[in-house]
């Protein structure tokens, strides 16, 4: 094991999948020399050179769409977009062309397409910057959706990214890179896609958190837990496929659920665990679910206001509180 941050431990998986696999390569803006806008990808393109590891023009629809093209041809590409404000512009090739090839052509094809990108807040980049756009590609068929948060999840779920014969959108946590450190495995570690895990045991209330907001939860959980209260924090580090076995296991448990997430309340992935436990687990319930998540505004840019915009733990507490 080695201490790493979030943004070693995936520059870690890519180096390690670059040497594995000459097939592997990366594509993206700055990407090269700079070494990326967060400085995941330092010091890749000398150890690998510019045919591994691309520069590319400020154009995200040319880059996905070349990446798409030559995934299809047998390579594995690796794309960059510096945010995922940007994922609007290259939507097209990932949910329309990336998503569909494999039915489209009778899996005469595959398409190993990794698009990572960075997303959410702690940064004050404000509006353009700084949004968590996961729940506008939920419903694409043939997608998957990763989200790691923390530095050993990173590492495998980018390994298990990178070996995946379908496209996968892996979402990092722009404040994580370099503030969150934590233990890696050395060499090969993949973390096996749909598979969620219990970041913290508990038996009274269930919270499925993802990103940034897992670490919320257990900050949460600890202050509760000095008042008696147990919760249960579930990571589902794959958004889609969703392990829906461990939280309905763990619904049945609490008889409580609370979900939290960094984008904004309405449509997204809190409501999707939420109907899933209404539909399946509805019995189990003590208490109505519970929504967590950022207000249905802008992203602000002042400081001060960007606390206030997203979730903490002590929203969390005062809802399990309530649900007693």
């Amino acid at each position: 094991m080695s201490i790493m941050t979030y943004a070693e431990a995936l520059r870690a998986s890519m180096r390690e999948e670059l040497k594995r696999d000459e097939n592997v390569y990366l594509i993206g803006e700055d990407i090269g020399a700079y070494g990326g806008c967060y400085g995941v990808t330092a010091g890749l393109v000398d150890e690998f050179g510019e045919d591994r590891v691309m520069d590319t023009p400020i154009s995200e629809l040319a880059i996905t769409g070349a990446a798409v093209g030559s995934a299809m041809q047998g390579k594995r590409p690796v794309v960059e977009i510096m945010y995922a404000d940007f994922l609007t512009v290259a939507s097209d090739q990932i949910i329309n062309q990336a998503c569909r090839m494999r039915y489209i052509l009778g899996k005469e094809v595959k398409v190993p397409l990794v698009v990572r990108t960075a997303y959410g807040g702690g940064g004050r980049y404000s509006f353009n910057h700084s949004q968590s756009p996961e729940a506008n590609f939920m419903n694409a068929p043939g997608l998957t959706i990763m989200m790691p948060s923390t530095p050993a999840d990173a590492k495998g779920l980018m390994t298990a990214a990178i070996r995946s014969d379908n496209p996968v959108l892996l979402f990092e946590q722009k404040y994580l890179y370099k503030t969150l450190k934590g233990e890696v495995p050395d060499g090969e570690h993949i973390v096996p896609i749909g598979k969620g895990d219990i970041k913290r045991p508990g038996s009274d209330v269930t919270v499925v958190a993802t990103g940034w907001m897992v670490h919320k939860a257990l900050e949460a959980a600890g202050n509760l837990e000095k008042e008696g209260i147990s919760v249960e924090v579930i990571d589902p580090r794959t958004l889609k496929p969703l392990d829906e076995e461990m939280i309905l296991k763990s619904v049945a448990k609490t008889g409580r659920l609370v979900t939290m997430h960094e984008a904004s309340l309405t449509g997204g992935f809190g409501a999707e665990v939420c109907a899933i436990v209404a539909e399946k687990a509805f019995d189990c319930l003590k208490k109505p679910v519970k929504r967590i998540a950022a207000p249905d505004l802008i992203i602000p840019f002042s400081p001060n206001l960007e606390d206030m915009f997203y979730p903490g733990a002590g929203e969390l507490e005062d809802a399990v509180r309530k649900m007693m």
